[in-house]
């Protein structure tokens, strides 16, 4: 009977790592739609190569440093239970991966490639474990500290803060530190619009990464027994949430309405497992409209060029599913309860503390070593690497 679970549980967290492992497609195509024609293959280059990079620095350093498992000195633990604890691996990379692929969003057009790579490589290996283990796998005392200050650890179900603020929060010094795109925004005050280079791209990528969300949170429970079908359908509403109010605050626009359903996703992680549905519609409501808000607001008048809005989105709407799993988690609102307000708030607080330091720290060395932007020519031609030389030299021959 053990053997039976045990196999059932490895089958269900499988098929969410598969599942959360095609969001990264989504990440790739969303990028891709988004930035201009010559940098669509840097864009899927960069995607994949970061998985890559993202599954080294968390198989040899980041999986230890949040959960003290080793796959060298603990390999008979991690073969048991029909290789659970594998499985339990490739299933929480992909979360630990989707911090570069959120990023990378954010600095599309002008960063350079292989510079990214070594901070991929930090942040997996280290930055993002420290929170995650924390958060997860009650490190340092934090959480025990919380749960006897205020009745409650802080709750992050499916990563609201430990994936998507800590992503956002990290990208913004890069963001930051690189600068506006080259002809974004002119000394007199005008801006260069750079609209979406595909919205069918843009499209599929939306609709790829919503579908991979709901292994992304369902899956979370981790075991068979501990599933609950609560959590898909709060997704489902804050996805609808997102959506709707995306499209009235951002009268129709399609890059709005196919951010909207994902801001949504983002923003009810934490408390999917703990809202009542209607508190989830709310949350993904209120996250659409943030992201819309914010996005306008930082790229026309604070001039910051983050190219798919992954600090309003993934930065902002993941800091409001912190503090919204603290509000609509309470037995008052509907929720199941077991969360404190200001655990959350605490909690959110030094995700987005952790991961901006982090951000600032590795950016900011990189920028003084070796630099962290294109030169003029190469951004011009969008070839920061020679995969994208040989492509657009092939495609003037074709046109000649």
């Amino acid at each position: 009977m053990d053997s039976l679970k045990n196999g059932a549980d490895a089958l269900f967290i499988l098929l969410g790592a598969i599942m959360i492992l095609a969001m990264h497609a989504g990440f790739a195509f969303l990028e891709l739609g988004t930035v201009r024609k010559k940098n669509q293959v840097n864009a899927l280059v960069k995607i994949l190569v970061d998985f890559a990079v993202s599954t080294i620095a968390y198989f040899f350093v980041g999986y230890s440093i949040a959960y003290g498992i080793g796959f060298f000195s603990d390999a008979e633990t991690l073969a048991a239970k029909n290789g659970f604890e594998l499985v339990k691996f490739f299933f929480l990379l992909t979360f630990a991966a989707a911090i570069p692929a959120i990023i990378s969003g954010g600095i599309a057009e002008r960063a350079k490639f292989y510079p990214q790579i070594v901070a991929t490589a930090l942040l997996v290996g280290l930055a993002y474990p420290f929170f995650e283990g924390i958060v997860w796998n009650q490190r340092f005392g934090f959480q025990a500290w919380l749960k006897e200050a205020f009745s409650a650890e802080f709750h992050d179900f499916a990563g609201s803060v430990v994936v998507h603020a800590v992503g956002g929060w990290a990208a913004l010094p890069a963001i930051l530190l690189l600068g506006a795109r080259r002809g974004r925004y002119s000394k007199d005050g005008a801006i260069s619009a750079h609209p979406p280079s595909n919205i069918p791209f843009l499209a599929l990528g939306a609709w790829i990464l919503a579908v991979g969300w709901f292994g992304f949170n369902v899956m979370s429970a981790q075991t068979l027994d501990k599933m609950n079908g609560l959590v898909a359908l709060n997704s489902l509403m804050a996805m609808v949430g997102g959506t709707l109010v995306a499209l009235a605050v951002g009268k129709n626009d399609p890059g709005f309405v196919y951010n909207g359903p994902l801001a949504g996703l983002v923003a009810v992680c934490a408390g999917s497992d703990l809202m009542h549905p209607l508190g989830a519609l709310v949350t993904g409501g209120v996250a659409g409209g943030v992201f819309v808000w914010m996005f306008t607001l930082t790229q026309n008048k604070w001039k910051v060029d983050d190219v798919l809005g992954v600090w309003p989105l993934h930065g902002l709407c993941g800091a409001w599913g912190g503090i919204a799993a603290g509000i609509f988690g309470q037995k008052a609102l509907g929720g199941l309860g077991g969360v404190a307000l200001m655990s959350q708030l605490i909690g959110t607080a030094m995700g987005i503390t952790i991961a901006a330091f982090a951000g600032a720290v590795i950016y900011g060395t990189l920028k003084v070593l070796v630099g962290i932007r294109l030169d003029p020519e190469e951004e011009f031609d969008g070839a920061d690497l020679s995969i994208h030389r040989i492509s657009a030299t092939a495609e003037r021959e074709t046109n000649w």
